[in-house]
C-alpha cells in the first residue's frame, strides 16, 4: 500500500524525504536484526536489550526527544513509520519501541523540568537505559482513579508502597515514571507523577506475565516497599499526575495505532503475496471473489486507519488537542488490526494455523492493540464524551 501522497481535511500529507528515509533505515534494521530471531523470542519469552540498544544508536529510541537531550528530534509522522515498520515484522519489538518512546521517555520531556530532562532524557534516548511508565494495578484497569500505590512525603523524600501490573520493562528497565496516590482515592488530584529509577532500595520486579502474544516484549509487576524517593523526582507539582497520564495516553494512543497498522499491513501482504502463489482449482486463489474481496476490504480499512492515524499525528505536531482523533485512530486502527490477522489466517488456511508461517504470530499479537493503552470501549467513552461536549 503507498500512501505517500494523502491529503485530508487540508492538511498535506506528502511524505517527506526524510521520512521516506526513516522508513527506509528501519525496514532494512527489522529484515536484518528482528526477522531472523523473531520466533525463537517469542517461543522464549525473550526480552532483546541488545536489539534496544542497536535502535537507540540509530535515534529511533528517542525519536520525539530534542537533539540536545540526545534524542532524534523527528516528529509524530517519523514516529508512526518507525513503530509502523518494526511492527510489520514483530508486533512486540514495536510495542516495546513505543512503550520507551510514548510512555517513559515522553512523560519525562513533556512534564520534567529541565534538570529532570537533562538527567534521565540523554540515557534514554540512546536506550542506554530501558523506560518503564507506571498507571495500571491488579484491581485497577480502566478505573485508574482507584490506584492503591501511595506516595507520602517526609522531609525531603517520598515513601512509596503499593504495586503496579502489565508493566512493559518491568524488570529489565532502568527507571520508571510511576502514578501514584498523594491524595484520597478516587480524586483526579490526588495522584501524582514520580521518577523512580530501578536499584532504589525497596523497589523490585514482580511476576513476569506469560502472555498470549507479544511474547518478547516483557511484561511484569512492579513493587514498592517503603521506597524512599527523592522529592526532586515528582514531575510536575503534587496532584498533576492524572491530567499528565491523560495528555500522555492521548499521544501514546497514536503509537499504539501506528502499532496496529504495522501488524495489520504485515498479515495483509503475507495474504495477499500467498493468495497470489496458492493454486487450487488450476488457479491462483486471488482469484476467486471469496478471497479477493476479503483482501479488498482490507486494503481499504488499512487506508482509513492510516489516514486517522496521520491527522491525529498532524494535530500533535502543530500542538492541537487531539483527545478525539487520536481515540478514534486507536480504536478504528486497532479493530483493522485484529480483522487484518483473522483474515490472513482464514487465506493462508491449515497453513496459517502454523508456525511455519507469519500470520499465526500476527494474530495473536494484534489481540493487544485492542486493549492496551486504554481498550477499545474506553477508546468510545473518550470519543462519545468529546463529539457530545
Amino acid at each position: 500500500m503507498n500512501s505517500n501522497d494523502l491529503a485530508v481535511d487540508g492538511y498535506n500529507f506528502t511524505q517527506s524525504e526524510n521520512q521516506t528515509m526513516v522508513a527506509q533505515m528501519v525496514k532494512d534494521f527489522a529484515q536484518k536484526h528482528i526477522k531472523p530471531n523473531l520466533m525463537e523470542w517469542d517461543e522464549a519469552q525473550f526480552f532483546p536489550v541488545d536489539i534496544f540498544k542497536k535502535l537507540g544508536e540509530l535515534g529511533l529510541m528517542g525519536v520525539l526527544v530534542p537533539e540536545e537531550y540526545g534524542g532524534a528530534g523527528m516528529g509524530y509522522f517519523e514516529y508512526v513509520k518507525v513503530i509502523e515498520e518494526i511492527s510489520k515484522v514483530c508486533g512486540a519489538i514495536g510495542l516495546s519501541v513505543a512503550a520507551h518512546n510514548s510512555l517513559c521517555t515522553n512523560h519525562i520531556l513533556t512534564f520534567g523540568n529541565e534538570e529532570q530532562k537533562r538527567k534521565w532524557l540523554p540515557k534514554l534516548a540512546t536506550a542506554e537505559w530501558i523506560g518503564a511508565w507506571g498507571l495500571t494495578e491488579a484491581n485497577t484497569g480502566s478505573d485508574a482513579l482507584g490506584m492503591n500505590t501511595t506516595a507520602v512525603l517526609n522531609g525531603d523524600h517520598y515513601v512509596v508502597n503499593g504495586a503496579k501490573n502489565w508493566i512493559t520493562h518491568g524488570k529489565s528497565g532502568n527507571v520508571a515514571v510511576v502514578m501514584v496516590r498523594t491524595g484520597e482515592k478516587g480524586d483526579s488530584k490526588g495522584i501524582s507523577a514520580i521518577v523512580i529509577e530501578m536499584g532504589t532500595p525497596g523497589f523490585t520486579s514482580g511476576k513476569k506475565e506469560n502472555k498470549l502474544g507479544m511474547r518478547a516484549s516483557e511484561t511484569t509487576e512492579l513493587i514498592f516497599d517503603n521506597v524512599k524517593v527523592p522529592k526532586g523526582n515528582l514531575l510536575g507539582v503534587e496532584g498533576d499526575g492524572f491530567k499528565q497520564a491523560m495528555k500522555i495516553l492521548d499521544g501514546g494512543r497514536i503509537s499504539i495505532a501506528a502499532l496496529s497498522l504495522g501488524i495489520a499491513k504485515g498479515a495483509y501482504e503475507a495474504a495477499l503475496a500467498y493468495a497470489k502463489e496458492r493454486h487450487q482449482f488450476g488457479q491462483p486463489i486471488a482469484n476467486f471473489q471469496g478471497i479477493a474481496f476479503k483482501l479488498a476490504d482490507l486494503a481499504t480499512e488499512i487506508e482509513a486507519a492510516e489516514l486517522l492515524i496521520y491527522q491525529a499525528s498532524d494535530l500533535k505536531n502543530r500542538g492541537k488537542k487531539m483527545t478525539k482523533e487520536s481515540a478514534m485512530a486507536k480504536y478504528f486502527a486497532s479493530e483493522v488490526c485484529v480483522k487484518a490477522a483473522t483474515e490472513a489466517i482464514q487465506i493462508f488456511g491449515g497453513y496459517g494455523y502454523t508456525k511455519d508461517f507469519p500470520v499465526e504470530k500476527f494474530y495473536r499479537d494484534a489481540k493487544l492493540c485492542t486493549i492496551g493503552e486504554g481498550t477499545s470501549e474506553i477508546q468510545k467513552i473518550v470519543i462519545s464524551r468529546e463529539i457530545l461536549k
